[in-house]
């Protein structure tokens, strides 16, 4: 279909080879978003203020299109937006740079020899080495204060002894590769593939380099990130340490962990995940994030306040409806915090008593690259917060902001690229549900050039999550999608994030339902705007939009052709396939699938599949252990079986998140974009 989809494998019934190769897409204008261009885009993520609030370093995104790969290099930029440089200069990919107390050193990891290793970097000499040599990949770094240790998370790997041993096989033979014993709860993990038995413990290495030292041990994951008290004696980290740890996924209480001994103070005790401490300035005050779970599928996290002294803790956001995201301290005994709040993510700020929360910026994000989700990365010193600014035009800058001042961005990485394209405009629309008049937020992205008097086709493009949210940002994606002529639309239909916590909960327990009345109103609204060619309405979606996409056709033929990407067809199989199985299983639905099989089938598109009439393509990832294969697959089988055309494009070596390679999500695009124009009303048949 085109030269630039790289190593993908559109699987159909050879017998109709002929007919199932989509015909190519139209041109694509030479100052219009084009897929190469995803190959030019850079965007900054995870800026981190130095402690004077002076400078910042940041990890400066891009895909390289000879790996076909992301890479990250670090880059110092200061609080003016001058003297921007990269700090190291080989081509190793550089992360998670963390600040030393004095702002004179900074920690980060990068490959070394092959294996990943925390370097540090002398600022004064620009000099850097590593300073360990794992086994096992570091994580979640934190300076002591004294600037003398940094502590780290690393896995160890388990020491069961196996329960049978073969016997050794003989001089020269050629047996088969050892059988793998699998008998954790959790034993494989989309991304990460089947995972050998090992636990996550916190470790300890000098600032100069030498042997890291483990602080913990045991049967349990200790999890970062790790705040040090401001005596260096202890770190405050977060673990689940019950006994059936492996069946309860939310669930984690905040310890103090002595770093000479290993010693553990327990410092909550509730049911319900409590995690990502962050110390205050004067070391007597832990804030941190939980809620209390209620088996709820979506819970909103709110933000804590634990009194050291008298060990007594209150939530600091309880008077709000909003999700918090990484607490940062402001220097004045209150806290900064990011939450998203109708589609857009925000820097909000309160203090220890709560009330109010006051918003300080709202354009975090510009990190998710792909589709328009929320989200983003931010940190805090001296008052300030540096965060990844977005915009509809653009992908991340890093911007910095104070409370009383407006948000500057400090960085420039993709106007010279972006502001010589005609883009698609993204107009926001708001629509009422037939299901219940419910207010639904949508987005329309129009093709460049748009001109009103004339008739487009429509794409209906459904996000995943469910539990998240679409916004106003920034997406290679739908600009794609715009450029080939489409009008693009998506909503946060009921389950989506940032409207509240009984907005998200419309959906238990009845996934999907009426969040297909609310998709089908908005495509309404946008024809009733006008300028819609109805006879050419396409859908599609992944993840969770591919489950949606799939009830779609299975309850309305009103679209030309739908494409459905990563999804759950059949929610018995699927929750005994995921990776996180026991969550699923546990908040996503009234019990176990074999004492609940009607209402897992009742929610299944698989259940539909005997109503589908439009043409339908599925789209898998061969290593994705999130929504495995299987469950394309069964819906591939049973359109083949019914003789609806149908295709299975499947991406080699992709997990869930396809599009990780940018190549797999040129991939999806293209294809997408192909499925369509071959059943498009009026297009030529090759």
């Amino acid at each position: 279909m085109r030269a630039i989809a790289l190593g993908a494998l559109l699987v159909f019934n050879l017998a109709a080879a002929a007919d199932a190769s989509p015909p190519d897409p139209q041109p694509i204008q030479s100052d219009t978003f084009a897929p190469l261009d995803v190959f030019k885009l850079e965007w900054a993520d995870r800026p981190q203020l130095s402690p004077d609030g002076k400078r910042v370093v940041y990890q400066r995104m891009r895909f390289d299109v000879m790996k076909d790969r992301k890479r990250s290099q670090l880059w110092l930029v200061d609080a003016e937006g001058r003297g921007q440089r990269a700090l190291i200069s080989d081509s190793s990919d550089q992360r998670n740079a963390e600040w030393s107390p004095d702002g004179k050193r900074i920690a980060y990891i990068a490959t070394s020899e092959g294996k990943a290793q925390i370097h540090v970097l002398w600022l004064d000499s620009g000099a850097s080495s590593a300073i360990t040599h794992l086994t096992e990949g570091p994580g979640s770094l934190s300076w002591s204060p004294d600037g003398r240790w940094i502590a780290f998370t690393q896995r160890v790997p388990a020491q069961d002894p196996p329960f049978a041993k073969l016997p050794p096989a003989p001089k020269g033979a050629e047996w088969a590769e050892p059988a793998k014993l699998i008998d954790r709860l959790t034993y494989r993990i989309d991304g990460g593939g089947y995972v050998d038995p090992g636990y996550a413990h916190v470790f300890v290495v000098s600032a100069d380099g030498g042997a890291a030292r483990e602080v913990t041990t045991g049967k349990h994951d200790f999890a970062g990130p790790i705040a040090w008290a401001r005596d260096g004696k202890s770190v405050y980290v977060s673990a689940n340490l019950n006994d059936d740890w492996e069946h309860q996924p939310l669930e984690s209480e905040l310890y103090r962990v002595d770093v000479d001994n290993g010693a553990l103070t327990k410092l909550t005790d509730r049911k319900g995940p409590d995690r990502n401490p962050v110390i205050s300035p004067d070391g007597r005050t832990l804030g941190y994030l939980g809620f209390d779970d209620k088996g709820h599928p979506y819970q909103a996290v709110h933000l804590y306040a634990l009194d050291l002294t008298s060990g007594k803790s209150h939530a600091v956001t309880a008077d709000t409806d909003v999700s918090v995201e990484e607490p940062v301290w402001d220097g004045n005994g209150a806290l900064y915090f990011s939450y998203d709040e109708r589609g857009v993510t925000k820097i909000g700020h309160v203090g220890l008593g709560g009330g109010k929360v006051e918003t300080v910026a709202d354009d975090l994000g510009g990190t998710q690259i792909g589709r328009p989700y929320t989200g983003g990365a931010m940190s805090g010193a001296a008052g300030r917060v540096a965060y990844t600014r977005d915009a509809l035009t653009h992908t991340a800058d890093v911007g910095i902001v104070a409370r009383g001042s407006k948000p500057r961005s400090l960085t420039d990485l993709s106007s010279n690229l972006l502001d010589h394209k005609t883009l698609g405009k993204v107009e926001e629309i708001n629509v009422k549900s037939s299901a219940d008049g419910r207010s639904v937020q949508a987005w329309v992205v129009y093709p460049p050039r748009f001109d009103p008097k004339k008739s487009y086709p429509l794409m209906l493009e459904i996000h995943g999550g469910p539990f998240a949210a679409y916004g106003p940002h920034f997406a290679p994606e739908t600009q794609l999608y715009a450029a080939q002529g489409y009008v693009v639309v998506y909503a946060n239909p009921r389950g989506s994030t940032s409207y509240g916590t009984e907005f998200a909960n419309l959906i238990e327990n009845a996934y999907p339902s009426q969040d297909y009345d609310d998709l089908m109103s908005v495509v309404d609204s946008v024809i009733a705007r006008g300028s819609i060619d109805t006879s050419n309405l396409f859908v599609t979606g992944g993840s969770g939009g591919g489950v949606l996409t799939a009830w779609i056709v299975g309850h309305t033929d009103r679209f030309r052709a739908a494409v459905v990407a990563k999804p759950v067809i059949n929610w018995y199989s699927f929750v005994l396939t995921s990776d996180f199985y026991q969550l699923f299983t546990k908040y996503w639905f009234p019990g176990v699938p074999w004492e609940n099989a009607e209402h897992y089938m009742k929610r299944s598109p698989i259940a539909y599949v005997g109503n589908v009439k439009t043409p339908t393509m599925m789209i898998t990832g061969d290593a994705d252990h999130r929504t495995p294969s299987g469950e394309a697959e069964q819906f591939y089988q049973a359109l083949k079986l019914r003789g609806i055309d149908t295709a299975m494009l499947r991406i080699p070596g992709a997990s869930h998140e396809i599009n990780t390679r940018p190549s797999n999500m040129l991939d999806q695009v293209l294809y997408t974009i192909g499925w369509f124009e071959k059943h498009r009303a009026g297009a030529e048949k090759k």
